[in-house]
């Protein structure tokens, strides 16, 4: 088994415990006296840093949310000069304005480090050849991955998004072993490969290190299969460094948090209350030596689970398992939850490709819910009374699962847009009306 930093994601957890006190300590301190913002909320608590022992004393804190984010846009939550800082780094701001991190050169080292701890727990060694798909730019992803990659000290090509014929040019001219990227992008460069008639075995990469956006395990198994690699996933957001705030170990079975950086709660999204380890619920982060974006109890809006259960990896870091839906995004339908996540693993159970998209609106006071799939090209010749049957057992099933009946649309091969950064998946019109 191999670790980037051994000494560190091997640590006793008794160690993690006391390290993550005495950075806690420090980090409220430093967010109180340097962060207007941040000192005003905690007064509103009536809450000082001495307050703050260790992390069970988390919970008297304040909250932090997105909405904080951009209410104190651009420099409102800055907690060094901003001649201190060296880069930053920025959400998309689909849904208003921007999201700006900022970071000295020591968050830069954290977070490359991080980064390059997940490329090593992917297998990951300086004999690799890592090409990094995701978006560079203000976009963390490719940032982060290639920082990492050329700590771990592999061959890094910086390929980002898009132009997937260069990609696969590149990736059977360099040999390339690790691929980085979205795992709706992955699915596609899959799906190039097979029509090109490019078999796994003619193509030389071995893991694939996936984020940025929601997956299940039905589709991690298309991708492994359809490139013959094992499929990782990396978690992280723009807010609290990127990715590499935690990842998957060769157990798959939940990503590492690196608590020596972050410490993780698991709230309830409604209430607030911390809950215990095991739980459901909405995961919060606190960032424990960021210097100059230092969030404190953070609201990812993600819905996951916390587990401490020893790994087989030998790491001793806590792990989040994969995100079921946020806390946001998941939409109410006819009074009922439905997340995304929920339709992507019954089209793949039933022998659909994950090409959908969710389309909401309103008819009636009436919520609506329609669902394209896109055929394989064997079904797409079927008449139409087998494929209006394929769409009335799609239906059910989707039934069975949300609770709610959807009308789906069975729709030709290759008529959705791709996806070569983050998936659009959902559609919804009712707030149009």
């Amino acid at each position: 088994m191999r670790y980037y930093q051994p000494e560190i994601e091997t640590m006793r957890v008794s160690e993690l415990e006391a390290m993550q006190r005495e950075k806690l300590q420090k980090q409220v301190r430093h967010v109180y006296a340097n962060v207007p913002y941040y000192r005003e909320k905690m007064q509103a608590k009536h809450v000082t840093p001495d307050d703050i022992h260790g992390v069970e004393d988390l919970y008297k804190l304040p909250l932090i949310s997105k909405g904080d984010l951009r209410d104190t846009y651009p420099y409102g939550l800055l907690a060094v000069p901003l001649k201190d800082c060296v880069r930053i780094q920025s959400t998309s701001g689909t849904t208003g304005k921007r999201v700006i991190a900022y970071y000295t050169q020591h968050d830069l080292d954290l977070w490359e480090d991080c980064c390059a701890r997940a490329i090593v727990a992917a297998g990951g060694t300086n004999e690799d050849v890592c090409q990094v798909a995701y978006g560079y730019g203000l976009f963390t992803g490719g940032s982060g991955l290639h920082g990492g990659s050329h700590r771990v000290g592999c061959l890094t090509l910086p390929m980002s998004s898009g132009n997937t014929d260069r990609q696969i040019q590149f990736m059977l001219d360099l040999k390339a072993t690790i691929l980085c990227c979205t795992p709706s992008y992955a699915a596609y460069i899959g799906e190039v490969l097979h029509e090109r008639g490019i078999k796994p075995e003619d193509i030389c990469l071995k893991a694939g290190i996936f984020g940025a956006e929601p997956w299940t395990e039905e589709m991690r198994r298309e991708i492994e299969a359809s490139l013959g690699i094992h499929a990782y996933d990396i978690y992280g957001l723009t807010e609290t460094s990127g990715p590499g705030v935690a990842f998957e170990c060769a157990a798959q079975n939940g990503m590492h948090i690196c608590e020596d950086h972050f410490v993780a709660e698991i709230i309830d999204p409604e209430t607030e209350e911390v809950l215990p380890i095991g739980s459901e619920g909405e995961l919060v982060f606190t960032s424990l030596d960021k210097e100059a974006f230092p969030l404190l109890r953070y609201r990812t809006r993600d819905i996951c689970r916390l587990t401490r259960e020893k790994c087989s990896c030998g790491r001793t870091h806590i792990k989040m398992c994969k995100p079921m839906g946020r806390s946001d995004d998941m939409m109410i339908i006819r009074g009922v939850n439905v997340f995304p996540s929920q339709i992507e693993t019954v089209l793949i159970n039933e022998g659909y490709s994950p090409n959908y998209q969710i389309l909401l609106d309103r008819a009636h006071n009436t919520d609506t819910l329609d669902i394209n799939v896109e055929l394989s090209p064997e079904w797409f010749d079927d008449t139409i009374k087998n494929i209006s049957m394929r769409e009335k057992n799609l239906e059910a099933a989707l039934r069975t699962m949300l609770g709610i009946g959807p009308k789906v649309h069975l729709v030709a091969p290759k008529s959705l847009v791709r996806s070569e950064g983050k998936a659009v998946r959902v559609i919804d019109k009712r707030n149009l009306q």
